[in-house]
């Protein structure tokens, strides 16, 4: 199958554990030169590379909280010096929180909708010079945010922000070819190596009309189209991976 990648560009934020790493080795077996960034985990980098690069391709790994500006212009600029240019962006990473709304802290808020939403915007808004024309901007949002969570406002809040960030999106690089789209995973197991399932993991899974959780790979497979020609004339949407929850 020619998605129509071989050679094209590709950054993915948070892009060495769980569903990043994920998305990063399908670009770079797709034939895309691949850079990741990651907030503090260097082994974790430096495991990637040594897989990326045994496939071949010349990839790479930049240390970058893209919640902070400074860390963001730092990413870019090391985009424009490796890559040249993008062809597609992959807005991954994020964080998580836990916490009922009355016990929920003005600085926890922050901290996830920052991390989660604002940062999203620092780093299209940057890549706006670097993105060729026709470019495909993917972004990783939630399933929560479509159903609700209890104890997750704070989360939920920003995940439901990027779709509305991406409808916009879509209308504004529209002239430029450039598509905007949504993936939002239900409940994926993440673990390295996988583990047996625990209790809850069985209690989830039969909530789901496919009986079991979903794996990072195949949120990744949603993402691969979404960068590829295959999806040509599909922006503004958001697709959830959710096995049926």
């Amino acid at each position: 199958m020619n998605l129509g990648l071989e050679g094209k560009t590709a950054l993915v934020t948070g892009g060495t554990r769980g569903i990043g790493r994920a998305i990063a080795i399908a670009l770079a077996a797709a034939g895309m030169r691949v850079m990741v960034c990651y907030r503090s985990d260097d082994e974790a980098a430096a495991e990637l590379l040594r897989e990326l690069k045994a496939g071949g391709g010349d990839h790479a790994a930049v240390r970058a909280d893209v919640s902070r500006p400074e860390d963001v212009d730092h990413l870019l600029a090391q985009c424009r010096e490796r890559l040249g240019g993008l062809d597609v962006l992959v807005n991954n990473a994020a964080v998580i929180g836990d916490q009922p709304l009355e016990g929920l802290s003005i600085d926890e808020w922050h901290r996830v909708v920052t991390n989660d939403l604002t940062s999203v915007y620092l780093v299209v808004r940057g890549a706006l010079s670097l993105l060729r024309d026709g470019a495909s901007i993917v972004t990783i949002g939630s399933a929560a945010a479509l159903k609700g969570l209890p104890g997750r406002a704070h989360y939920t809040a920003a995940k439901s922000g990027l779709i509305g960030f991406n409808r916009t999106l879509c209308k504004e690089l529209g002239p430029r070819g450039i598509r905007a789209n949504l993936v939002a995973p239900g409940i994926i197991d993440t673990d390295e190596p996988p583990q047996p399932p625990s209790g809850q993991h069985g209690r989830l899974a039969k909530l789901t009309a496919l009986g079991r959780l979903g794996r990072p790979d195949e949120v990744a497979d949603v993402v691969l189209f979404l960068a590829g020609d295959m999806s040509r004339y599909v922006t503004g949407e958001t697709i959830t991976v959710d096995g049926g929850f």
